[in-house]
């Protein structure tokens, strides 16, 4: 659009001088035997439209080397002006022509002289208005001398709402330019969140494979390996020992710790990934999840979705799905409920999972610090949650229920 403006300001300052003249040419035609009865005034018309034609002609080829005024262009203006007070001399219709230097005074004229331009256009326009020179009485100069005032009145005005218009326009240009720098500001800086987001979620995710493994370690060190030690233990004795009866008994003491190691073995791989999450989104998966606890519990438990649905990252997913299985078992070992209820809410830029259930509670205010094992695994569930830069808390009183609620950046999954 700005390419096309310039482009029709350029045809305009190379050609209102002739279209000026082409329609001051035809009234003067038609009063050329009133106003210029004379043959050579007459003759002389012909030749000043003729060189003022050529005379622009000229201009055209040479414009494109004088972009701003120069002498050159003050030569042209000065020449222009005189072609134009010799035509409205002889026919006062000419001063249409003459008035073609009102449109480019300021881009041919420098700033000093820009005014006195427009002040000398007013002069044959103004002469046009009272009859046309030349002037035979003191009447026809008054006229004349109160046309130039006003007329130059009238340009000071216009030319004063024009400078505040232009004015107004750069103000609004250079608004606009600050918006665009402040709006690449703002996508450079949105980027770079993103790119952050992304890498504090992969530390997250180091983070919480090291956890995992420290947690199996401790785990295996708790249960398998003391479950193999025993085993050992027993067979031991069984070896060294001639008794069959007692053989039978350390034989059946090593047969319930291999069972026991094998049971805690399976659980700890279990625990390892989400199996709901391998071929079920977030909702499905937490829906599977409440149906199944409540069949094995035989506890009323119901699955709320809130918001439009949409898929987080996977370790978005995998937190929130760990800390619904948590909160449930927390609810099957301690909570005695009659009726549990599992809430997942998606709302703009964040996902939020409650568990309420109708339980004895407790007393949230006497829970001991963090000491990792403390508050019925609400320090491994809030661990969880503040790794991917979430939130968790934890309401409940004595008698009257108790509500976990996790709060997590929603994380798009972008595969």
């Amino acid at each position: 659009m700005a390419e096309k403006d310039r482009r029709r300001h350029e045809f305009f300052r190379k050609w209102q001088p002739c279209g000026l003249l082409l329609f001051s040419l035809p009234l003067a035609l038609i009063t050329l035997d009133l106003l210029t009865p004379d043959a050579g005034e007459q003759t002389a018309v012909a030749g000043l439209v003729t060189g003022a034609v050529l005379f622009q002609l000229w201009w055209v080829r040479v414009m494109p080397a004088h972009p701003g005024p120069d002498g050159t262009t003050f030569v042209y203006y000065s020449v222009r002006w005189a072609l134009g007070v010799a035509l409205t001399w002889l026919n006062p219709f000419f001063a249409f022509y003459s008035a073609s230097g009102y449109f480019d005074a300021d881009e041919l004229l420098p700033r000093r002289w820009w005014r006195i331009g427009l002040v000398a256009c007013s002069l044959p326009v103004a002469a046009s208005q009272a009859g046309g020179p030349p002037f035979h009485s003191a009447t026809q100069w008054a006229i004349f001398g109160g046309l130039v005032v006003a007329n130059n009145v009238l340009l000071a005005v216009v030319s004063h709402f024009a400078l505040l218009e232009e004015r107004r326009a750069r103000a609004q240009a250079a608004t606009i330019a600050e918006l665009e720098r402040t709006n690449a500001a703002l996508e450079r800086a949105l980027a770079e969140n993103a790119a952050l987001h992304d890498q504090l979620l992969v530390q997250a995710r180091e983070a919480g494979i090291a956890d995992e493994r420290r947690r199996l370690a401790a785990e295996i060190h708790d249960t398998i390996a003391q479950g193999l030690t025993g085993i050992i233990a027993q067979l031991r004795v069984v070896a060294a020992g001639p008794d069959p009866a007692s053989a039978r008994e350390h034989l059946e003491r090593a047969a319930d710790l291999a069972r026991h190691s094998l049971g805690e073995a399976r659980r700890s791989v279990h625990n390892l990934a989400p199996v709901g999450l391998a071929t079920d989104g977030l909702p499905q998966a937490l829906r599977k999840t409440v149906a199944e606890w409540g069949e094995r519990t035989g506890v009323r438990a119901e699955f709320t979705l809130t918001g439009r649905a949409r898929q987080p990252h996977g370790e978005v997913s995998a937190t929130l799905l760990r800390i619904a299985q948590e909160a449930l078992s927390n609810v099957a070992k301690h909570a005695c409920a009659g009726r549990v209820g599992v809430t997942l809410s998606f709302m703009d830029g964040e996902v939020t999972l409650d568990v309420r259930d109708d339980g004895r509670g407790f007393d949230a205010s006497a829970l001991p610090g963090r000491t990792g094992t403390s508050g019925f695994g609400l320090d491994g569930m809030r661990a969880r949650a503040e790794r991917i830069a979430g939130t968790l808390t934890v309401e409940a009183e004595p008698g009257g229920g108790t509500a976990v609620s996790a709060r997590v950046p929603l994380v798009r999954d972008e595969r």
